[in-house]
């Protein structure tokens, strides 16, 4: 049997998960889509459309199943610089690019593109790729109330 989520849970519940779902950065803006959980049951979000899932966030069946969502490790660029000044000019050509970024108080991540790896060396960045869960910022106008708070 099908689990079908309709529901995101506010952030300040606290509640056990019964399901674990890990997505990817890009899998967590699908609002409505299928997915295989690990014990091999189908669930199927049927969130608002535009809803951007996070790290932790809960979701509820029709039927009170309680699914916790997991950022999914994957291959990001992690960019670090010598000062924040420097830091910052990464994060300031990225964004004019409108390339998806997550931003830390000590490094940048990003989705792998050699293109802006080189642009970024150049820049005087040291640009490593790693297996990472990937948060991108959801954007000025993506926030929808929704806040979250790295632990880096």
């Amino acid at each position: 049997m099908a689990l079908i989520f309709t529901q995101r849970l506010p952030r300040a519940q606290e509640q056990e998960a019964d399901l674990t779902l890990a997505l990817t950065a890009e899998e967590r803006t699908r609002s409505r889509h299928k997915f295989q959980i690990p014990e091999g049951q189908t669930v199927f979000l049927r969130l608002a459309r535009g809803t951007v899932l996070y790290d932790g966030d809960l979701l509820r069946s029709e039927s009170d199943t309680v699914l916790r969502i997991v950022a999914k490790p994957e291959p990001v660029f992690t960019v670090q610089a010598p000062t924040p000044l420097d830091l910052l000019r990464g994060a300031y050509h990225l964004g004019n690019r409108h390339v998806p970024l997550e931003i830390t108080p000590t490094c940048l991540r990003l989705a792998p593109d050699s293109v802006l790896q080189n642009m970024l060396e150049q820049l005087g960045m040291d640009v490593t790729e790693e297996l990472h869960p990937f948060q991108p910022e959801a954007g000025a106008y993506g926030q929808q109330g929704h806040h979250h708070s790295h632990s880096h």
